[in-house]
């Protein structure tokens, strides 16, 4: 793997398309040496931004999801676009209101638990919400990563 492989998919805007991108993510993250735990998280976030892209970018027609998969040394960067209708990040936030640890999941206001899981599962989110929606995810590997079944710090990589 070199710095800054890049892999993108496309699929139809159906659900049963969804588990072709966990199992890539899963791929793409036990390659890049993250660990059981994080390879779960990623496809959690990576499938719930695919998730929205199916129930809400695409009303009566059948669309597309790009997802794109950025390999750096030390993070894994996803992206996850539909053409669909868009949303305001800022206003659909607000009128989810805040997430409380103490609220039972049971509780959160339908889309919620999706946006809340992508953005505690992942270092960093953005979402940009133009023509369509493109949710742009981080998660960083963390100090140590299994390299051709050897533990190697990332000091001793660069």
């Amino acid at each position: 793997m070199t710095n800054k492989d890049y892999v993108e998919m496309k699929i139809p805007a159906k659900p049963e398309f969804i588990g072709v991108v966990r199992l890539t993510v899963s791929g793409i993250a036990s390659r890049m040496g993250f660990t059981y735990d994080e390879i779960e998280d990623l496809k959690v976030a990576t499938s719930e931004a695919c998730t929205n892209a199916v129930k809400h970018a695409y009303e009566e027609e059948v669309g597309e999801i790009v997802i794109g998969f950025r390999m750096n040394e030390d993070r894994l960067e996803i992206m996850v676009a539909d053409n669909g209708k868009s949303f305001e990040f800022p206003n659909l936030k607000e009128q989810l209101g805040p997430y409380s640890p103490s609220v039972p999941i049971e509780e959160l206001n339908e889309g919620g638990l999706g946006l809340f899981l992508i953005d505690t599962l992942m270092d960093e989110v953005k979402v940009h919400a133009e023509s369509g929606v493109t949710v742009f995810m981080t998660k960083l590997l963390n100090e140590e990563r299994i390299d051709n079944d050897a533990i190697i710090s990332k000091t001793e990589t660069k």
